[in-house]
């Protein structure tokens, strides 16, 4: 499960840089906001599976 979860986080995190620029790109402040959130969502989701592994260790 934990190779599915930052599974998830890389697509947040990739999700989220692509709205981002894409805010950018169109003047978008709203749209860029979003993808700020959702690569912050992606950053500390995958934080929690690198404190998890070294738990496991």
């Amino acid at each position: 499960m934990s190779q599915e979860e930052k599974g998830k986080a890389k697509a947040e995190q990739a999700k989220g840089k692509l709205k981002e620029s894409a805010g950018r790109l169109m003047g978008n402040e709203r749209l860029t906001g979003e993808g700020r959130a959702e690569g912050a969502k992606g950053d500390a989701r995958q934080a929690k599976e690198k404190i998890k592994d070294m738990f496991k260790r």
